[in-house]
């Protein structure tokens, strides 16, 4: 199966030589990536690859990656955080009716990840909600691909948070 994802890395000041960065990539497996360089410091790579499934496709882009640049870090892996509008497109629907949705079923909708101007969710939260919803055709490939850049993107917040914080919220945070 082919799954199509993208990580985004921030770059040490050491490796900014795109042309050696492109070679890196292609020796380390990431021959099935479209690089992407615009922002200085930062490179997207939007993977297509073949693996058994989206976790698997995804750990090992993450690897071949590492393998390439270890001093890249990684800032997000994606398709994840996604607005209302970015959940239409992929849901075949306009936006207007994606937010009735949301409106029409306050106390079963997904949470948002940021509820704010614009509110941000995790799109396989509300892929996932929508195709138990029966109602509409959700791409269960891209569902899984979304599923396990969450996970990566958790992941890699989680790293950060300190042991007593954990300790202390444990309990609370549910």
């Amino acid at each position: 199966m082919e799954y199509v994802f993208t990580l985004k890395y921030q770059l040490a000041p050491d490796d900014c030589d795109h042309e050696q960065l492109v070679e890196r990539l292609a020796e380390a497996g990431c021959d099935d990536a479209t690089i992407g360089i615009g922002q200085p410091g930062r490179i997207a790579l939007a993977f297509s690859r073949e693996e058994t499934n989206a976790w698997g496709a995804i750990l090992s882009a993450l690897q071949n990656v590492k393998q390439a640049i270890p001093s890249a870090r990684l800032v997000e892996a994606a398709p994840d955080f996604v607005g209302l509008t970015d959940v239409a497109d992929v849901a075949g629907m306009s936006r207007q009716n994606m937010r009735k949705l949301m409106l029409a079923n306050p106390t079963n909708f997904p949470a948002p990840v940021h509820e704010g101007n614009p509110s941000v969710w995790h799109l396989s939260d509300i892929l996932g909600w929508l195709n138990n919803r029966g109602d509409y055709r959700i791409d269960g490939d891209l569902l899984e691909v979304a599923k396990s850049a969450k996970q990566v993107n958790l992941a890699k917040e989680a790293r950060e948070i300190e042991p007593q914080v954990t300790q202390e919220l444990e309990a609370l945070v549910a």
